[in-house]
């Protein structure tokens, strides 16, 4: 489904996000993505690389599914969360490839990516988005529901259940090899 606002098209989305919906998708498109997602960062993402090194599962089946690179603030009263902007997204570069291969179609942070997250991005039809850094207590506005489901000992760390509503992101890689900023770059280079 797509909404019109102004001269951009704004394409609404819903997860599990299917190859469907990965490959309609292109670097540069706004987005109101709807749907379950999971909070994870470092800390998190160390513990799935030893939990998958020791045979283990994860706490959450991960296909179709998107990561928040994100560490919620404690909610206020009469609130679901705190403010929930999104964290840099590099660092979590390291475990990525390997948990796109296991089926993870969507990853939401700032910041640029490595070239091995690139490849498995397109080699697996998996997306990144942006979310705007700065716009975490804009962005908490969208959650509608929001509960740990592992790791609790990490605080703000641990990995939660977000039901979001409409949370506005930007592709940044699309399963193309597409990516919007060096786009941005080579556009303004011209």
């Amino acid at each position: 489904m797509t909404a019109k606002t102004g001269n951009d098209a704004i394409k609404k989305i819903e997860t599990p996000l299917s190859d469907a919906v990965t490959a309609s998708l292109k670097a540069g498109d706004k987005v109101l993505l709807s749907g379950f997602i999971y909070t994870a960062r470092d800390a998190a993402h160390k513990r799935f690389s030893e939990t998958l090194e020791a045979g283990g599962k994860l706490p959450f089946d991960i296909k179709g599914q998107v990561i928040y690179y994100c560490g919620p603030a404690p909610a206020p009263p009469g609130k679901v969360i705190g403010s929930c902007g999104p964290t840099t997204s590099s660092r979590m570069d390291s475990y990525a490839p390997g948990l796109i291969s296991l089926g993870l179609k969507g990853m939401i942070g700032k910041g640029k990516r490595s070239e091995a997250v690139k490849k498995a991005l397109k080699e697996h039809k998996s997306l990144y988005f942006g979310a705007t850094g700065g716009a975490g207590a804009l962005l908490a506005r969208t959650v509608v529901a929001a509960d740990v489901i592992a790791y609790e000992d990490l605080g703000p760390e641990a990995v939660m259940r977000l039901e979001v509503k409409d949370m506005p992101l930007f592709v940044i890689n699309d399963i193309f090899g597409n990516d919007l900023y060096e786009a941005g770059i080579e556009r303004y280079r011209r």
